[in-house]
């Protein structure tokens, strides 16, 4: 009995080489615990096509026109309206930050469109050349049954070569037969 409770008091043993501590086995068969997490998480898929329907808008005609009326709008109301209403001083600074906030932003959300269409292209090159080699292949696999075809025919009787043969026929049975009497012939009729 003291040796028993020995056991069950002293320390679970590793086995040999093992140094660090057992840990809990995870259950396959349920679903894992919810972590808490310090960063927030997004869906790459919905933020990559936001960012692509940002990347469209700022490569268009209509961004640049918006983009001038803003700043001729934000310059003009700085420098013409009364001192009071004014809230971005000569040197503009404050627009400058917005521009480079603006910058700054549309960067990064225009290089992931392009990395995106970059996926979209790869992908739709691999599917061209698959289609490719296939057409290719039976390219290939046509060409030889054409060629196998053509050697074919060359052995098949054509109607030229049976009436040839049937005139030579023809022809070696009349040698055959016995001449027809002289008188015959001048009528032209075989009796």
């Amino acid at each position: 009995m003291a040796a028993e409770d020995r056991d069950r008091s002293a320390p679970a043993r590793h086995p040999a080489g093992a140094t660090a501590a057992a840990r809990p086995r995870a259950r396959l068969d349920q679903p894992r615990a919810v972590r808490r997490r310090w960063l927030p998480v997004y869906d790459p898929e919905a933020f990559g096509k936001f960012s692509e329907r940002i990347a469209r808008f700022l490569g268009t005609g209509r961004f640049i026109v918006w983009m001038t009326i803003t700043i001729v709008v934000w310059v003009l109301w700085n420098i013409f309206a009364p001192r009071s209403m004014q809230f971005d001083h000569y040197p503009f600074i404050f627009l400058t930050l917005m521009l480079s906030l603006q910058a700054s932003y549309a960067a990064p959300l225009i290089l992931l469109a392009q990395n995106r269409q970059d996926d979209r292209d790869r992908v739709n090159l691999e599917q061209d050349r698959k289609q490719n080699e296939r057409s290719i292949a039976d390219t290939e696999y046509l060409t030889r049954e054409v060629a196998a075809l053509r050697v074919n025919l060359g052995e098949v009787a054509t109607r030229d070569w049976i009436r040839s043969e049937l005139q030579d026929m023809l022809k070696e049975i009349q040698e055959r037969r016995p001449h027809p009497a002289r008188g015959d012939e001048a009528d032209g009729r075989a009796r």
